[in-house]
């Protein structure tokens, strides 16, 4: 009689293997028995044994891979909602700006304008500067006037103007063409006068 066995069934087959290996014995009185010898008991045993253990360690690696996969699904979805909150508030503070540029543009064209110093003049804004934000803003004199607090850009994602919270706790959206950042120290220079950034703090609560 022969058994085909496979590894989910190999305990089953230990079990159906040890009888027929047992036909052969006999007992104490020379007649023919089924019953397995002790060795063959210990033998089925240590095969049942390995196969528990073994789907004991299969069922804990998948526990695991579960465990893993259920993770990384948390990590995206986390991830996701970041990003969608990051655009939303880059959509927001963005229009936020321009609602305020385009009403009063006519009155910062007329604010004075400080001639930038030679070595602060070609150092423009980067299209994306990630290190704007917490940076201090100082005036052409170096006396400081407050610290980056958010920037708006445009569709294409280059920086058009910094919101910047003022010494009286105010704060001010300031255009990128009044803007100057020395990268090198960490410095937002604007070409304004500081009375002027008030007015327009002001006006942008009105």
């Amino acid at each position: 009689m022969k058994f085909r066995c496979s590894a989910v069934g190999l305990a089953v087959c230990a079990f159906l293997a040890a009888p027929a290996m047992a036909q052969s014995h006999v007992d104490a009185n020379g007649m023919p028995t089924d019953h397995s010898t002790p060795a063959e008991h210990a033998q089925t045993e240590r095969l049942n044994r390995g196969i528990a253990a073994a789907n004991r360690a299969a069922d804990a690696q998948a526990a695991d891979n579960d465990a893993a996969y259920q993770a990384a699904q948390r990590d995206y979805h986390r991830q996701l909602e970041q990003n969608q909150r990051a655009q939303q508030r880059y959509e927001n503070r963005t229009a936020a700006y321009e609602s305020l540029r385009d009403r009063y543009a006519a009155e910062r064209a007329a604010y004075h304008r400080h001639v930038w110093p030679s070595r602060w003049s070609h150092w423009t804004l980067d299209e994306s500067d990630n290190h704007l934000i917490g940076q201090r803003v100082q005036l052409i004199g170096g006396d400081r006037v407050g610290t980056v607090r958010d920037i708006a850009h445009t569709p294409s994602g280059r920086v058009e103007a910094l919101l910047v919270e003022l010494d009286n706790a105010r704060t001010v959206w300031i255009d990128r063409a009044d803007v100057r950042y020395d990268r090198a120290d960490g410095v937002v220079m604007t070409n304004l006068d500081r009375t002027d950034l008030h007015h327009m703090a002001e006006y942008e609560r009105l």
